[in-house]
């Protein structure tokens, strides 16, 4: 039987992929979808943490949930960074951290990555993180994990520098989204250009830990001169990591807002951006930076992206905190933001409000895919045969449209398929749904060994 094809999932045909092969980026992410929430009580809650793990891989995810100014492209400002606030969170934090740490589950497997995000987790005083910190090196950590702090320069002074490194973070991520003075300030950032140049090139000048900046292409008054800028600001900075997002219009932001009343100002066009997009990755890889996904490149081998790679592959990731999320036993799990219900399951030892989903029965091949196409290509061999053969329309359908290119063993996006990689997740999961594989949905028979390690 022809399998259906359907342009949002195969791109349209046109001669300039990189801006017309589809409509519009929707979203950071993509999934199958269609699981149904979990009734899981308290005894069931308290049973998952005395099971030992399956897992193959496992992070932990620690959400601080405080920031003191919300951005103007963010939808995810959740409570303002009020100090006793945060000192009472951390408290609350660090206790239930270590009372975690101790669980036949956690104790089970080892954590290679841990990444500590937000919100502005560089809010925390410098106390508050050797506090965190030391509630981390309770867990079983690998000799080598990778120990990530998310946040922002502005406030991140040496004092905080300096704990953090002693207490074992040795990777820290901050939102730089651009470098122009004038952007920053319409996007409601703190900082000029010059001040975050300068802290950059104090924190990176002795290689003590792993600096990543994130840039966002397509801010309001941020044209293509300013991009370019922004590209060779960022390579002269001493980052060792970068990542290039698209701005996605988010209900909700202020941008959003300010669009709606026709005060929004100039910003580029779709097509603009996937112009901008092409000229950051092919700047960043002409100049010697190896691209390890989609967004991100690196200058060196002390940027690995573990912890954002192993998200993508679908990794158990154990989530702490008002807003966090993650996956255990196969679980997705995501906590609820609302401060005071927190607090109060936490005070009564229950689980804290949120939810938490069914289990995937194509979890594991999901997972496959979708973190071999946010790296921009997949080993076919790593496909059972049958699925490889399902799929085969799709994937000769993106190469005739310019979004990869098919070989007898790999199939590699283009630059326009890079572009679109979250757009061909969708495809590829849409035409999954509508052409189940037959005799088996489109499960392997044994997925476990089928797409186990399967991600290089």
């Amino acid at each position: 039987m022809t399998p259906l094809l359907t342009p949002t999932m195969t791109g349209l045909a046109t001669p300039d992929p990189l801006k017309f092969a589809f409509g519009a980026k929707t979203s950071a992410h993509a999934s199958r979808g269609g699981l149904c929430p979990l009734t899981l009580d308290h005894a069931d809650w308290q049973a998952w943490w005395r099971r030992e793990s399956e897992a193959d891989e496992r992070a932990l995810y620690i959400h601080i949930p405080f920031c003191r100014k919300r951005c103007s492209f963010c939808n995810f400002f959740e409570n303002g960074a009020n100090p006793a606030r945060i000192t009472r969170y951390v408290n609350a934090l660090c206790g239930a951290l270590a009372k975690a740490a101790e669980t036949p589950f956690t104790q089970s497997r080892p954590f290679s990555a841990v990444y500590v995000g937000g919100g502005t987790p560089t809010d925390m005083s410098a106390d508050e993180l050797a506090m965190l910190a030391a509630a981390i090196c309770r867990f079983p950590l690998t000799s080598d994990a990778e120990v990530t702090l998310e946040g922002r320069l502005n406030g991140f002074d040496d004092a905080k520098w300096h704990s953090a490194l002693a207490g074992g973070f040795n990777r820290f991520s901050f939102g730089v989204q651009s470098f122009d003075t004038e952007v920053r300030q319409a996007a409601a950032r703190f900082d000029d250009r010059e001040t975050l140049l300068t802290r950059l090139g104090e924190l990176t000048c002795h290689d003590d830990a792993v600096i990543v900046a994130d840039l966002i292409f397509g801010l309001p008054g941020q044209d293509d001169a300013v991009w370019r800028q922004d590209i060779a600001d960022v390579m002269a900075s001493g980052v060792h990591g970068v990542d290039l997002y698209q701005l996605i219009a988010m209900a909700g932001t202020h941008l959003a807002r300010a669009e709606a009343k026709g005060k929004l100002g100039w910003a580029a066009d779709g097509q603009q951006r996937a112009t901008m997009y092409a000229y950051g990755a092919q700047t960043l890889e002409q100049e010697g930076w190896q691209r390890l996904s989609c967004s991100h490149w690196r200058r060196g081998e002390a940027e690995q992206s573990r912890y954002n790679q192993m998200a993508k592959r679908g990794a158990e990731i154990l989530p702490f905190g008002a807003g966090a999320g993650g996956n255990v036993h196969g679980h997705g799990l995501m906590y609820g933001r609302d401060l005071a219900l927190w607090h109060e399951a936490l005070a009564a030892d229950l689980r804290a409000p949120g939810m938490v989903m069914g289990r995937n029965p194509n979890g594991r091949l999901d997972d496959l895919l979708r973190g071999a196409l946010d790296s921009g290509w997949l080993a076919l061999a790593r496909l059972p045969t049958s699925l490889r053969a399902h799929l085969q329309p799709l994937f000769e359908a993106w190469q005739q449209h310019g979004l990869a290119t098919l070989s007898e063993d790999r199939l590699e996006l283009t630059l326009a398929g890079r572009f679109w990689n979250v757009n061909l997740q969708a495809g590829l999961f849409e035409y999954l749904q509508l052409n189940p594989l037959a005799g088996s949905g489109t499960a392997p028979a044994d997925p476990a060994q089928a797409v186990r390690h399967s991600l290089v």
